[in-house]
């Protein structure tokens, strides 16, 4: 896991990224565009340094913002094809040890973890399918 964190804070800071601008990429990357107040809400600082942010990103080109249609007043801010590649690119640099993580293991050791991952995918169902307890 360290080596996966490693990877990924290696590539993000070569591309000239801090922590908070890649959890603010990462929000536009999962949760679709927004408005420079949700990425403040997100990052939790001011509207004011959000929309610094944004100006930095679209000069760089990773974002692109637009007026919502209904107020005019209001920016839309949503990742670029370039600043979508690079999100990509971060993941895949996160992931690439998970590639070679099945090669450490036996096949039986292998075939015991898909069982085992089986057997929790359906236990979380089972508990999803459960009504909430009543809190009051």
């Amino acid at each position: 896991m360290r080596r996966s964190m490693r990877d990924f804070t290696l590539f993000m800071r070569q591309a000239g990224l801090s922590m908070p601008q890649v959890s603010a990429l990462f929000r536009l990357h999962y949760g679709g565009g927004c408005a420079v107040s949700g990425l403040a809400g997100h990052l939790g600082v001011t509207n004011a340094a959000a929309s610094q942010m944004v100006d930095r990103f679209v000069q760089q080109g990773l974002v692109e913002r637009q007026e919502q249609p209904l107020d005019r007043r209001i920016k839309l801010v949503r990742l670029s094809p370039a600043g979508q590649a690079l999100i990509e690119q971060g993941i895949v640099a996160r992931r690439c040890w998970m590639d070679a993580l099945p090669s450490q293991l036996s096949a039986d050791d292998q075939q015991a973890i898909i069982a085992t991952l089986r057997r929790l995918t359906h236990a979380a169902q089972e508990l999803d399918r459960e009504p909430p307890p009543d809190r009051g």
